[in-house]
């Protein structure tokens, strides 16, 4: 592995999804990722390398060997690199496994679009629209 900082793209007015992310900062291992606010105003998903409307729709991890990854894989990089969860990380490498993680993050992101903001102006994401409607 490279000795080198992946970065963990998060929506930070999503309650639900920042509470996650602090917890994953509290842990041992976090220090390999930088925490990336995707609607910071600053952000520029594209100088990430991302498409801006996915990186609004589901999870996107860029992991310790400079890989970006998605969905269950965003987590699974996650997992991999923070001890107390490693154990999620070689769970989830069994095909079982992996297709229930599968369809459970495919619920999530429909899901997602409806759960609590932090705040109601929330136009740097495309979720809020459907909140608004």
């Amino acid at each position: 592995m490279k000795n080198t900082i992946g970065a963990i793209y998060f929506d930070g007015l999503c309650v639900l999804c920042s509470t996650e992310i602090n917890h994953y900062r509290k842990q041992d291992g976090s220090d390999k990722f930088s925490f990336i606010d995707i609607t910071d105003p600053s952000f520029k998903a594209e100088s990430h390398g991302i498409d801006p409307f996915l990186a609004h729709k589901v999870m996107h991890v860029r992991d310790t060997n400079g890989n970006l990854q998605t969905g269950v894989d965003a987590f699974r990089a996650i997992w991999r690199e923070i001890p107390k969860y490693q154990f999620l990380y070689n769970l989830s490498e069994k095909a079982a496994v992996r297709s229930v993680l599968e369809l459970g993050y495919k619920a999530f992101v429909k899901v997602r679009p409806y759960l609590p903001r932090k705040k109601a102006d929330c136009s740097a994401s495309p979720f809020c629209e459907v909140q608004n409607k």
